[in-house]
């Protein structure tokens, strides 16, 4: 399969066209606008520092129904524990650097450089990209981060820095979008602790026809706020 060279045109190729290691496209930009078309369309870039930008499709694809979310038993006892202030769209740009900074920190390499981190703070800002923080105190414990469009919540990154921390986060930001009424959320590449959640592998054509039932729902654009936060901001 060919890799398609992007110009300042915003266009993608179909995702069908991607390679077999969901390769599809490489150039453009990361405007805003690029990336929610982008989104949109199933397609999301992925590339490491010095290298240019890469856009990917893969196929299969890990998804979860915020509904099926499974809880263990033990990540239970700690919600039981109220151990963290889960808050929304506090502290963004902590939450994305944080993600970048304890991959590079453990000695691995990381998608999240600077030109991502500066394209997604500015998603933030538009309205379209969310974080969930998990607090102690005031000190930020664990987070995640992503992209929303429509019913579908298209997850970024993760962090801790305390055991369950993300977990955690995890755990509520899929209660309240359950909430919402979003219908998916598009975890990307498979990994075994995001299958522990009950996340499962699709074809890209059945993720594309949920992605494209999901995006026929209204966006919720804007700051994120769980309700409970909601009546201590007003109060």
């Amino acid at each position: 399969m060919p890799v398609f060279l992007l110009s300042e045109e915003l266009v993608f190729p179909p995702v069908h066209l991607a390679s077999e290691g969901g390769l599809l496209a490489v150039g453009g930009d990361l405007s805003s606008e690029r990336l929610q078309l982008a989104y949109g369309q199933g397609i999301f870039p992925w590339y490491s520092e010095g290298d240019p930008i890469l856009w990917w499709s893969p196929d299969p694809r890990l998804i979860l129904n915020p509904e099926e979310i499974r809880i263990s038993r033990s990540l239970q006892r700690t919600l039981n524990k109220s151990m963290f202030r889960i808050t929304m769209d506090r502290a963004f740009d902590q939450v994305i650097q944080a993600c970048a900074d304890l991959r590079l920190q453990s000695g691995e390499s990381t998608w999240i450089v600077e030109d991502m981190i500066q394209a997604y703070c500015r998603l933030h800002k538009d309205g379209f990209a969310h974080s969930v923080e998990a607090w102690q105190g005031e000190e930020l414990a664990g987070g995640l981060y992503g992209v929303s469009l429509g019913g579908c919540f298209f997850g970024e990154s993760m962090f801790t820095r305390v055991s369950d921390a993300s977990k955690v986060a995890f755990a509520h930001l899929a209660r309240q979008l359950s909430d919402w009424s979003f219908t998916l959320i598009d975890c990307q590449v498979t990994t075994a602790h995001l299958k522990r959640f009950n996340a499962r592998e699709v074809p890209r054509t059945a993720f594309m026809d949920m992605l494209g039932a999901a995006l026929r729902l209204p966006t919720r654009r804007g700051v994120w706020a769980f309700e409970a936060e909601r009546r201590s901001r007003v109060s």
